[in-house]
């Protein structure tokens, strides 16, 4: 194992863009197909050479059909006790999960079903390895927004769970706007707001998510780096970008790693933050796309304890927590060699 290798498992590192759908591995999908009579008729390896996308919708088709295979409290709680112990193994220590109760909902799964699983597992695997994590409730952005004030009602008798709201799906042609009543909503209700904008979509997405929803994060981003002026924004107000680049370069929103705009964002002192997004459907996990990163970008040790250290920065972990995770990180890096 290299040095970048060892600095790169070694670090505690919050997950801040990881939708749990998205960690449905084949195997996972199968089993619980079976398990609920669902007629899958693939196997894992034909399942995954599935999972070779054009775009964001070629994998959103692929996405939904294996998310029919979750119908029980036992396949959420299941599913998110795996993603737990990948976490684990990542030293992931904080986790901010999104979840789309639409996706289920429109199957006739009860959002108490879905929404306590979850919990239950995140409670568990808070006893269990030590992982703290917050539950983000994504709203579907090709759907009307009536569908999302619907959800967000449902949402209220979870309140003291639930730390925030999203805004996920497919992004060309769903400008955050259309979600502005929701999000306003959820802002009196007292939750965290953040929004996909700027992988497909243009700048301006990412504008109307800032000044239109509110937003504390932006999720991806990626297309920041085309208005110099948002950039300086971006840096000044501090907002954070949580990057995934494993599943942009999987969807070809870029062609190439060494392509991706990482460290213009880091060089412009934007709070930006590696993730895995769908790790199930895009090669890997969190410290998988740290590397894949960190190789394309020739990041040295400074820089990855710099991304570590965004990541609890910009996430919703309390004050205290936050220091001491930092004051964690500032120890390993501070013993690390320079290459």
């Amino acid at each position: 194992m290299s040095q970048i290798d060892t600095l790169v498992q070694s670090l505690p590192k919050a997950e801040l863009h990881l939708h749990i759908e998205g960690t449905l591995e084949p195997e996972l999908a199968i089993k619980f197909a079976r398990r609920n009579g669902i007629p899958l008729n693939v196997g894992p390896e034909e399942l995954r050479r599935a999972y070779d996308f054009k775009n964001l919708q070629d994998f959103l088709n692929v996405y939904y059909r294996a998310t029919d295979t979750l119908r029980t409290r036992d396949d959420f709680y299941e599913l998110t006790m795996h993603y737990f112990r990948r976490a684990r193994e990542n030293n992931i220590v904080h986790a901010e999960i999104f979840y789309d109760p639409q996706a289920h909902m429109r199957r006739g799964v009860k959002f108490e079903v879905f929404t306590e699983a979850l919990l239950e597992a995140m409670r568990d695997a808070r006893g269990e390895y030590g992982i703290s994590s917050n539950l983000i409730l994504s709203f579907l952005r090709d759907l009307p927004e009536e569908d999302a004030l619907k959800v967000l009602d449902e949402a209220t008798a979870f309140l003291n769970d639930i730390v925030g709201v999203g805004l996920d799906s497919a992004e060309v042609g769903n400008p955050p706007s259309k979600f502005s009543r929701a999000f306003s909503m959820a802002k009196d209700l007292g939750l965290m707001r953040v929004a996909h904008a700027g992988e497909e979509g243009p700048p301006e997405y990412v504008w109307e998510a800032i000044e239109v929803l509110d937003v504390h994060r932006i999720d991806h981003g990626v297309r920041s780096v085309e208005d110099d002026s948002l950039m300086h924004f971006l840096a000044e107000r501090r907002i954070p970008l949580t990057m995934c680049p494993l599943s942009n370069l999987k969807l070809k929103v870029v062609n190439d790693l060494r392509d991706y705009p990482l460290r213009e964002f880091l060089d412009r002192g934007i709070i930006a933050t590696v993730n895995s997004d769908d790790p199930a459907y895009f090669g890997g996990y969190l410290n998988e796309n740290f590397l894949a990163v960190q190789r394309a970008l020739n990041l040295g040790p400074e820089d990855i304890c710099t991304l570590a250290s965004n990541s609890i920065l910009a996430s919703f972990i309390p004050g205290d927590r936050k220091r001491e995770l930092l004051g964690k990180i500032d120890e390993i890096c501070g013993s690390a060699p320079d290459s």
